[in-house]
């Protein structure tokens, strides 16, 4: 049997330690730890109220949404459905200030659809900004990621059930009970704790849209308690009070989610076997126009709004290229980084699995977690924390910065390569055994070969997270050492919406094209006879 890998061991004990002392610099300076404090104080208890609020309603939306749409296009084929289902794909890692400006642009009170209601003596019926706003932008980022998920269960169907379906003559509604429904179940849980947990720890779509202290959120609370009031005990109570909270939801999320691993059999084929009406076409052409409705327009109104007067300035601006080479520099490294620890952790865990200790395994990929339990923001608070007594914080805030993105990106990372690392190593363990590679050898001639989609998808992941995020660079920024997102947020917050407008447009082109660029890279060649 192979020897495990060791270099997974040590960059999971390297976050740990990252994570630990961050935590260890929280809990020195809330020395007394009295939860209670939180508690006792209204605000900061309606801020807690309103962190499971606005996160209940914005799963509920998004998931029950998303059912009927992945039913829709699991029974449809068109021109256009491949591009669709990779424009879902992507609403997850959008950076978040592109996909709220566009909502501004379409719902805001001097938007598109504000000017058109107030030419026929109407009025917008609600305000962009507060509960409303919030919940219309998670919506807008989760029910498109929740189709696609949903969706990959129900072409996990083998194509035997649904000719066995036709053969005994079911009908629509009689199939999807009976056939598809126990699919979607199956998932539902993982999906909507996924969900749950990234719209209760929002934070950059919370602090453009949140309608003042009636619509903030924990992880915004934090923020404001160390950048504006420098309150750095309260700032370490709550960020432990999120922690406890986000732990909390972690463990009920393992206790309630078992998801069905896909099939290898299941069906690729147009062929759909299904009882058609034209009231079935209706329904799902529908949900489907529905969602593009959703998603479509904001990106629109992104590049509509962004082709202004301004456009020359901007592009001639010394601010906006700084911004840029900092986004695509933090960008290129937190990704390296990430995608690099995470293969290691996956060898360290699969060699493990392959020798049957589960546990060890399980162990090993849930550190790559744990950003999840402690979000970017906490992370930041502790590192800030911990350094400011040590040395200059700002003089290391761009590696600060880069170390916390990468921490964001590696549960993603984690994610996208397990299972396809898993199938590999089950399918050539053997076989790479008998035949003595290992090593870089194995790696060159197995693994990148049979991994470069998966590879590239989850470098490319962890690129739009990094180039996106606004809670690390938020608590690090300055003059000197900003990049697009906290550029475009401090654009928006003096009201330069034009200037904005054209950030946003730059943003979303580099976003779409960096994707593309990294995806073509990577991409799969056909292999020759040598």
């Amino acid at each position: 049997m192979n020897r495990t890998p060791q270099l997974g061991f040590w960059v999971a004990a390297g976050v740990a330690t990252f994570v630990l002392a961050a935590l260890a610099a929280l809990l020195w300076q809330a020395p007394p730890l009295n939860l209670n404090l939180i508690w006792q104080d209204a605000y900061y208890r309606h801020v807690t109220q309103f962190s499971f609020y606005q996160a209940f309603w914005s799963t509920v939306l998004s998931v029950g949404l998303a059912i009927p749409v992945a039913h829709a296009l699991s029974q449809r084929r068109f021109p256009g459905r491949d591009l669709l289902l990779k424009l879902f794909a992507m609403t997850l890692v959008l950076p978040v200030l592109v996909a709220i400006f566009g909502l501004i642009a379409i719902y805001g009170n001097s938007g598109f659809l504000a000017k058109t209601l107030h030419s026929v003596g109407l009025s917008l019926p609600f305000s962009i900004y507060g509960f409303n706003g919030i919940l219309l932008a998670h919506v807008l980022f989760n029910l498109p990621y929740a189709s696609r998920l949903l969706l990959q269960s129900l072409e996990a169907i083998p194509s035997e059930q649904h000719k066995l379906c036709a053969h005994l003559g079911m009908s629509r509604w009689q199939k999807f009970k009976w056939v598809e429904w126990p699919r979607l179940r199956q998932q539902l849980p993982h999906v909507a704790g996924l969900v749950f947990m990234l719209c209760f720890t929002s934070f950059a779509t919370v602090m453009a849209l949140g309608g003042g202290p009636k619509a903030t959120t924990i992880e915004l609370a934090i923020y404001q308690a160390i950048k504006f009031d420098f309150d750095l005990q309260i700032g370490a109570l709550l960020a432990i009070w999120q922690m406890l909270l986000c732990t909390l939801l972690t463990f009920t999320l393992q206790r309630f989610s078992h998801s069905r691993p896909m099939n290898s059999a299941a069906s690729k084929v147009t062929e759909r076997w299904i009882r058609d009406s034209w009231r079935a076409k209706v329904w799902d052409a529908s949900w489907i126009v529905a969602a593009c409705a959703l998603v479509l327009p904001p990106l629109v109104m992104v590049v509509l709004a962004g082709l202004n007067s301004k456009l020359g300035k901007v592009l001639t601006s010394g601010d906006f290229w700084s911004a840029v080479s900092h986004s695509l520099q933090v960008a290129s490294l937190a990704s390296s980084l990430a995608l690099a620890s995470g293969v290691a952790m996956l060898l360290t865990s699969r060699a493990l699995r392959l020798k049957a200790a589960h546990r060890r395994a399980n162990g090993v990929e849930w550190i790559a977690t744990l950003i999840l339990v402690t979000p970017g923001l906490v992370v930041s608070t502790g590192l800030f924390l911990l350094l400011r007594n040590i040395t200059d914080v700002f003089s290391l805030a761009y590696w600060i910065v880069v170390a916390v993105n990468a921490l964001m990106a590696l549960p993603y990372v984690v994610k996208t390569l397990s299972q396809p690392m898993w199938h590999l190593a089950q399918q050539y363990e053997l076989l790479c055994a008998s035949l003595g590679m290992s090593g870089w050898r194995r790696f060159r001639l197995v693994e990148w070969r049979a991994l470069r989609k998966p590879l590239s998808h989850a470098f490319a992941i962890g690129f739009l997270l990094s180039m996106g995020d606004l809670s690390a660079i938020a608590l690090f920024g300055s003059q000197d050492f900003r990049t697009l997102p906290l550029y475009l947020y401090q654009l928006l917050g003096s009201y330069q919406m034009d200037t904005a407008a054209v950030v946003a447009l730059a943003m979303l082109i580099m976003s779409v094209g960096w994707f593309y660029v990294i995806e073509r890279l990577f991409a799969q060649r056909p292999l020759t006879k040598r």
